[in-house]
């Protein structure tokens, strides 16, 4: 019979498991930076719709 050994199985649990692990810190890298992204920007155009109440008070 050509049943895959234990040997086999543990092998391609492991390479299935490794890389799906890769993935997910793949992904989760991603997340986080377009999350970052995101509030870094929000910050900014917040400072900038600040500023210009500040001038637009001024004139």
């Amino acid at each position: 019979d050509d049943m895959p050994t234990a040997k086999q199985l543990a092998d391609i649990g492991y390479k299935t498991f490794s890389t799906s692990m890769m993935l997910l810190t793949v992904y989760g890298g991603y997340l986080c930076s377009v999350r970052a992204y995101h509030f870094f920007q929000r910050r900014s155009s917040r400072r900038q719709a600040a500023e210009e109440q500040k001038t637009s008070g001024v004139l």
